[in-house]
């Protein structure tokens, strides 16, 4: 593809691409049980304070869940700002087209308008991104900025490539070109979580930037090791094990402990397969087709029951399967 970022797929980029997508059924099963406004509420606010903190934002869940609720916080106006305007932006997140270049330009405006004059256009100066001791980085000139945002969202547009890895290159290269005066690291951020909410919404009740926060000097120095190499490997590999970290966290927070945890979605398509072809056919002969023991097909059932894609028709013995799928 013309203009495509440069990256590698490695062993670790695909390991971590299939336990994420493991650790993502295993929380759409369980989502009628466990994804409350109660846990979005949560979500929002660990995803807020995250992303702000690494930007040096001083205020905490706290205080933050105070200003979505409307009352009195004693915190500077700029601060304040902030929090507004992240608020805002996830709350919209539903309105956005992550492979449209207007949309991008209409987060930034929402998430900075009381703090930029400019907010929602490209900057017009050329920058320099700093470490703790010097610049690090020295973005491209402002006025390629509008060409570079333009092949990367056709990019995005065009690719074939996995969310989970199409996600990480955009918010690595977003942060190379550096299109906003400010702002390019929460933008960056939520266009990744906007990405992955698109391809699963349960990506709207998992907070991958609290985990960012977490290992802030990690998610600089996997910029910086990009940076050098001149391609957004490193900083796959990095996000990925953040975003598995943030899904599993989830799962052990949140999903009940007689759910089990193991259960691969290929176990259950095959599962659904072979009803398909033999409505009759009894839970050992699946145990047996699948190798694995009847107990272990009990509970793939009720999970496939509690999905709403599988009922049983009679009793056991007489009985036969039915299924609900979309």
């Amino acid at each position: 593809m013309k203009n495509e970022p440069p990256y590698k797929i490695t062993n670790s980029i695909l390991n971590y691409v299939g336990k994420i997508t493991e650790l993502v059924t295993i929380f759409e099963i369980s989502r009628s049980n466990i994804i409350t406004p109660k846990l979005r509420k949560k979500c929002l606010i660990k995803t807020i304070t995250g992303t702000l903190q690494i930007e040096g934002n001083t205020l905490d869940e706290e205080k933050i869940t105070a200003i979505i609720e409307g009352k009195r916080v004693l915190a500077t106006p700029k601060e304040i700002a902030e929090v507004k305007g992240a608020i805002e932006l996830y709350q919209k997140i539903d309105i956005f087209d992550y492979k449209k270049l207007e949309d991008i330009l209409k987060a930034h405006q929402i998430l900075m308008k009381e703090i930029l004059i400019n907010s929602g256009k490209f900057r017009d100066k050329n920058v320099g991104v700093g470490g703790e001791k010097a610049i690090v980085h020295i973005a491209p000139p402002s006025n390629k900025v509008p060409e570079l945002m333009e092949s990367l969202f056709e990019w995005l547009k065009n690719t074939n490539i996995h969310p989970l890895i199409k996600s990480s290159v955009f918010h690595y290269e977003l942060e190379f070109i550096h299109p906003f005066i400010d702002g390019n690291g929460r933008i960056g951020r939520f266009w990744q979580t906007l990405i992955l909410y698109k391809w699963k919404p349960v990506f709207g009740s998992i907070p991958v930037e609290s985990l960012i926060k977490e290992n802030q000097q990690e998610y600089y120095e996997a910029l910086k090791i990009s940076g050098s190499l001149g391609e957004s490997t490193p900083f796959i590999e990095f996000m990925l094990k953040i975003i598995f970290d943030a899904c599993n966290g989830m799962l052990n927070e949140n999903v009940p402990k007689k759910v089990p945890r193991n259960v691969p979605k290929e176990r259950l398509d095959k599962i659904i397969k072979l009803i398909k072809e033999n409505k009759f056919i009894t839970i050992n002969e699946i145990a047996e087709i699948l190798k694995v023991n009847s107990k272990t097909i009990k509970r793939d059932i009720a999970k496939l029951k509690e999905k709403g894609i599988l009922k049983r028709e009679g009793s056991l013995k007489t009985g036969h399967w039915e299924l609900f799928e979309d």
